[in-house]
């Protein structure tokens, strides 16, 4: 099984992805009524306050829907069985360009961050984000750099944080959709001032390597281990 680290032409693109990455980091930094004479007006209060939070919500529901509706009415027809598999609270990127799709949580934004293919954050909690990273690749198959274990070690060092964090990898798995091979797993990066707890998986297809990566402060993490989940679960690569 080829190592990762040992291979000149990977080795070669992990280091310009490292660069792209290392820079969105840092981008990141820079960037939550007992009288009898009382009753009958207090009852009219409460019934305008239904109806007032009533109205908000509607419009709430409204806004929503039509956010998600524009976003399914752009896909092209061979991308709606992605879209089909839409979950409430997120909302869909599907790149038919690059061939891939993935989930995020609806009321994130879209960033330019260069060297990055997509990059969505919430625009309070700047270490929340999810991004999208391509580099070609000779290789056919994500098992072909090594086990779970030995490329994510490697991304997680060499690519996915900067040489100035401490970085620990927690687990890493590799499974199967669609007879596609993907390796998931999940780190944490230190700096001085915070620590982000990731999530990321990546795989091989059309001549690139893909990775998606999402992430929180450690101190939101309990919040936001299963969105982020959903996330990274629901990266796929249609395959050209």
């Amino acid at each position: 099984m080829a190592c990762l680290a040992n291979s000149s032409s990977v080795h070669g693109a992990l280091l310009l992805n490292r660069s792209a990455v290392a820079s969105t980091s840092y981008h990141q930094l820079v960037f939550n009524a007992r009288s009898h004479k009382r009753k009958f007006p207090l009852q009219i209060r409460a019934d305008s306050l239904k109806s007032e939070t009533q109205d908000k919500l509607s419009r709430r529901q409204i806004l929503t829907l039509g956010a998600v509706t524009a976003n399914l009415l752009i896909l092209q027809p061979n991308q709606l069985s992605f879209a089909a598999e839409v979950k409430k609270g997120f909302l869909p990127v599907s790149d038919q360009k690059d061939g891939y799709f993935f989930l995020y949580p609806f009321g994130w934004q879209e960033v330019i961050v260069e060297g990055q293919d997509k990059v969505l954050k919430d625009v309070i909690e700047p270490l929340e984000s999810v991004s999208v990273n391509l580099i070609p690749t000779s290789k056919q198959d994500i098992r072909e750099l090594g086990p779970p274990q030995v490329v994510a070690e490697t991304l997680v060092k060499k690519v996915l944080a900067p040489s100035s964090q401490k970085t620990k990898l927690i687990e890493a798995s590799e499974h199967d959709v669609d007879g596609k091979a993907y390796y998931t797993f999940e780190f944490i990066a230190q700096a001085p001032n915070f620590t982000r707890h990731a999530l990321g998986t990546v795989s091989i297809a059309n001549g690139k390597f893909y990775t998606l990566t999402t992430g929180a402060n450690e101190r939101r993490w309990g919040k936001m281990k299963d969105i982020l989940h959903e996330v990274v679960d629901s990266f796929k690569i249609e395959t050209r």
